[in-house]
């Protein structure tokens, strides 16, 4: 497990499918905010989760959020898009709606982070949010990373575009 000051990022297991799936899939608002792609109705019994427990990629780590005190399920983390050449990833979290405003972002961004320049040895992270999203833009900023641009009008949000923001920290900035 990956350990920050108050949250530990594990290895997803099937028993955490259910309920991320439960609390942020099901919340059509939720899932529109974070992802690029259109919400649609996923019937458990019949199709598989956007949280199931697939085979590794390269190009993805992907970590159920915990609490460290009660190892709680509390949310989902991943670092996307690696590209070891260029040595950058993404960083994305997604917490449950009753943990949301606990301090938990912060330490999330820290751990993925620590694991993508100290493990992985990534020279950049990057943040791509919905220009609204000030949680998870202080969260970043929290961490180190830095506001860079504002692309108008790049997202579809419940029928309008909406602007979204690129936030990066580099090795150096993180290491210092």
């Amino acid at each position: 497990m990956l350990r920050g000051s108050i949250v530990g990022l594990r290895p997803r297991v099937d028993t955490d499918v259910a309920i991320l799936h439960r609390e942020l899939y099901e919340d059509e608002a939720t899932w529109s905010r974070a992802h690029s792609t259109p919400w649609r109705p996923i019937d458990l019994a019949t199709e598989a989760s956007p949280y199931a427990v697939g085979e590794p990629d390269e190009r993805v780590e992907i970590y159920s959020v915990v609490t460290l005190d009660t190892d709680e399920l509390i949310g989902d983390a991943l670092l996307w898009g690696i590209d070891r050449y260029n040595r950058v990833a993404h960083v994305g979290l997604s917490l449950i709606p009753s943990v949301r405003g606990g301090g938990y972002g912060a330490d999330v961004v820290r751990v993925l982070c620590q694991q993508g320049f100290e493990a992985l040895g990534l020279h950049r992270l990057q943040v791509d949010t919905l220009a609204d999203n000030i949680a998870m833009i202080r969260a970043a900023e929290k961490v180190g990373f830095r506001m860079e641009a504002t692309l108008r009008s790049s997202a579809m949000l419940a029928g309008e575009f909406v602007d979204e923001v690129i936030l990066g920290l580099l090795e150096t900035e993180w290491a210092a």
